[in-house]
């Protein structure tokens, strides 16, 4: 065996570079491969690590060996080791975090300290010879163990000195204590018929009627066998002692996959469909390249990724789906399904640990051809891949926004290179980026110009709010002429789509004594009432006080509520329509596992006559007797402070008004706004795409935004407001240090609009430019120099290459 198999590159999951050699034994080698997930000692810990490659360690040194493999296959393959590779290098992430972010949660074994209190604690707190703040301590661990990081991290925490203190006097003791991963196979234990001839002795009636019924019915599950013949809950054990029955553990796939659906017939193709399947189906065997498909909502965008998708399985090579929200993925499953039926696996966050393992480990297994999920499906350890589509591409949902910041849509055209595969972005509102990427050559273009059956975009009527500002009660947001408009649908028999992207039911609560706004103890943003639960939630940290609770400047306690959400609007529409089925589609009516296909599917069968929502419903859904969207205000994200703000709302308004006519009838939007003389309403109003991006490339160039430059966003977050604003001085100062040159900019540092969340206080530096590997560069060694000098200890510093917020 050659020496290089005999030593592993391992990358463990803490936010170290790595990788790091470890021995392969003996026996673990048969399961030692390039994805594999393996236990290793680090240090003084037992930690979870992932191998990357094969080789000796550079020069003599001892090496630790493997301690075990974890899983069946390999969680990953070796083509996407130089994808992990690429993402460390440019999101500024070390490896081990990459891949912890690309596998599914819940899989890592990591060992932690544990305090116990020992049996000398025990004595001295039952003699009360400890002082008080010992005595707590030693109280708290009474009953039961504490992992040290929740004691000294907790919301009742101690100090680490008291701990200290308490150890070196022997009262209690910290041991490492190995823990699992949540996220494991799930097993049960399976009955089987011995081979050989019919035994004679000790075997009863009730004991062979249980072995005849396995050699009839083969290996059965030990609990099926126990609901359908009750008398082997007597007579299994005595079997297998005899050797006449084995058990063995068999795994089991919990399927997330809904209920089973009805193969479908493709539909013929528009002459548009046809023109751009063939076009792109063309580029399948010659090698990567990245198609943009611009198609006006209603054209037909999903035939052609499934025709697409059909194209790569008969070249014999795998797809990827990826979709923005998962209330799509029931909607694309259900289509996909019917198509291509058990060759498909899903990936997404609504799943359990359980079931997102399931699914990987079917994937790995090469037991499906292709993957629909949202943005982590990108990672699917798919082999041979052929296509990767990204739906509504423009979509801000592609973008993780906390822990590693990377871009789904963005390591699409990654990993599609890398592998030599296609991929094909799709949208009616392309991202300003893609459609610069299209117009100076990087990605080819294909259109789709008209809807299916030439069926006419929706008729859209703006209807200014300042007009009815001085009308009583819900008539401020549900407008007469809104109102008139529903009134006249549902007597059609057809439903109605109302938008607001605002969940609850107040969104700007003040105090009617004092005018202070109720705002959240850890973070600077209003509470949202919610009037189903009775009380303010935050949306930031998801801190709550009761419905009934007193103005924190004035102790008054009457609280105002003003502002909608889409909880009022639910309740408004109630009031007005009381014999027509409401439905409500946000966070809060979907956390409850299950009850977002319940919503689609009433909405699908027209059990729903209005249904109220956030942009959860504004895209990509297929509902034939929705003729009327409602856009409640269409300026909610038009005056955010970021240079996004006109294209998200332009992408969003198109896309909520595309939801309606999809079918027979026409349909029409009422367009709610007080700015209806705003460029960016004015665009979607007229359906103008090209308008838009003309007017909004060129404000990007003005001011030098991407797509004409990159930017890296710093943000600097500590508990303490002084210490943050003075690190965010020190570390922009270090930046100026090693600037190159006049072709980049340093904006900042300053507070970031969102001054204060999780209780910590945030600063940001922003760095432009059009050299990325200069300005990472820069940032790098500014951020070492930093972290060198010290002093900072509780200050937290991220960097959000290509941020899509800069809040």
């Amino acid at each position: 065996m050659p020496d290089s198999i005999c030593y592993a590159q391992i990358t463990v999951t803490l936010p170290l570079s790595g990788p790091y050699t470890y021995r392969v034994p003996d026996n673990l080698r048969p399961h030692a491969a390039v994805g594999s997930r393996v236990l290793v000692p680090f240090g003084r810990r037992t930690v979870t690590g992932y191998i990357i490659g094969f080789a000796p360690p550079a020069k003599k040194m001892k090496v630790k060996a493997i301690i075990d493999t974890l899983d069946p296959c390999p969680l990953f393959t070796p083509e996407m080791v130089p994808l992990f590779q690429w993402m460390a290098d440019y999101y500024l992430a070390p490896m081990g975090d990459v891949i912890k972010t690309a596998l599914p949660g819940g899989l890592n074994v990591v060992d932690q300290q544990v305090v116990t209190i020992t049996e000398e604690g025990k004595t001295v707190l039952a003699t009360q010879a400890a002082e008080e703040t010992e005595e707590t301590l030693l109280s708290h661990l009474a009953d039961t163990a504490s992992p040290l990081k929740q004691l000294v991290e907790g919301e009742d925490a101690f100090s680490r000195s008291l701990v200290n203190t308490l150890e070196t006097k022997r009262w209690v003791a910290i041991t490492r204590e190995l823990g699992t991963g949540r996220a494991r196979a799930k097993m049960e234990s399976v009955a089987e018929a011995a081979y050989g001839p019919n035994p004679r002795k000790g075997v009863t009636e009730k004991r062979q009627h249980l072995l005849d019924f396995l050699r009839v019915h083969g290996p059965t599950a030990r609990a099926d066998l126990m609901r359908k013949l009750p008398s082997a809950k007597s007579t299994l054990a005595p079997m297998v002692s005899m050797g006449l029955i084995h058990l063995f553990e068999n795994r089991v796939e919990r399927s997330p996959l809904g209920e089973e659906i009805v193969p479908d017939t493709p539909p013929e193709l528009t002459d548009e469909q046809q023109e751009v399947v063939s076009t792109v189906s063309a580029q399948l065997t010659q090698g990567y390249a990245t198609y943009l498909l611009k198609g006006v909502t209603g054209s037909g965008k999903t035939e052609v990724y499934m025709r697409l998708v059909q194209e790569a399985l008969q070249a014999g090579k795998t797809a990827v789906v990826l979709v923005p929200e998962i209330a799509l993925i029931a909607q694309t499953d259900r289509r996909f399904k019917a198509r291509f039926g058990d060759r498909i696996a899903v990936l997404h966050s609504g799943l359990s640990d359980g079931e997102r393992y399931d699914q990987w480990v079917k994937i790995a297994e090469k037991k499906v051809s292709v993957v629909i999920g949202a943005r982590s499906a990108i990672f699917a350890p798919l082999t041979n891949i052929g296509l990767i589509v990204v739906d509504e591409e423009h979509d801000g949902s592609y973008k993780q926004e906390s822990g590693l910041r990377y871009n789904a849509r963005d390591l699409a055209a990654v990993r599609a290179r890398m592998e030599g595969a296609v991929v094909l972005l799709g949208s009616a509102t392309p991202s300003i980026q893609s459609a610069w990427n299209a117009q100076t050559g990087k990605f080819k273009e294909v259109l789709l110009t008209q809807r299916v059956n030439k069926k006419p975009m929706p008729e859209i009527e703006v209807v200014d709010l300042k007009k009815y500002k001085d009308l009583p009660g819900i008539h401020t947001f549900l407008t007469p002429r809104l109102v008139d408009a529903m009134t006249q649908t549902l007597d059609r028999d057809e439903q109605v789509l109302l938008f607001l992207n605002r969940r609850g039911f107040s969104g700007s609560p003040i105090c009617a004594h004092c005018g202070e706004p109720l705002k959240c103890r850890h973070c600077d943003v209003s509470m949202t009432f919610h009037k189903g639960v009775n009380a303010f939630r935050c949306h930031i940290c998801g801190y709550f006080e009761p419905g009934k609770t007193h103005c924190r400047v004035c102790n008054g306690n009457k609280i105002k509520l003003l502002g909608s959400g889409t909880e009022k609007v639910e309740e408004a529409v109630r009031d007005i329509f009381p014999q027509k089925s409401v439905a409500r589609m946000d966070q809060d009516t979907t956390a409850r596992r299950g009850s977002l296909l319940q919503i689609l599917k009433g909405v699908r069968e027209k059990k729903v006559d209005i249904i109220v929502g956030t942009q959860m419903i504004a895209k990509g859904h297929d509902f034939p007797d929705i003729t009327l969207v409602g856009v409640i205000c269409a300026d909610t994200s038009l005056n955010l402070p970021d240079f996004r703000a006109g294209e998200r709302t332009f992408q969003l308004l198109a896309q909520v008004a595309g939801r309606a006519g999809r079918g027979d009838k026409p349909g029409r939007v009422i367009l709610q706004t007080y700015v209806p003389d705003h460029f960016t309403i004015g665009c979607a109003v007229d359906h103008d795409a090209e308008a838009f991006y003309t007017q909004e490339t060129d404000f990007r160039r003005a001011l030098a935004y991407p797509p004409f430059t990159r930017i890296i966003l710093i943000r600097i977050a500590d508990k303490h407001r002084e210490r943050c604003r003075t690190a965010a001085q020190k570390l922009s100062g270090l930046i100026w240090e090693r600037r190159p040159h006049d072709g980049i900019a340093i904006m900042g540092p300053a507070e970031a609009p969102l001054t204060r969340a999780l209780n910590r206080y945030r600063w940001q530096i922003l760095i432009k430019g059009e050299s990325p590997s200069l300005m990472k560069k820069m940032a790098t060694d500014a951020l070492a120099a930093f972290q060198k000098e010290g002093g900072f200890s509780g200050v937290s510093v991220s960097m959000d290459v290509d941020p899509y917020a800069l809040s």
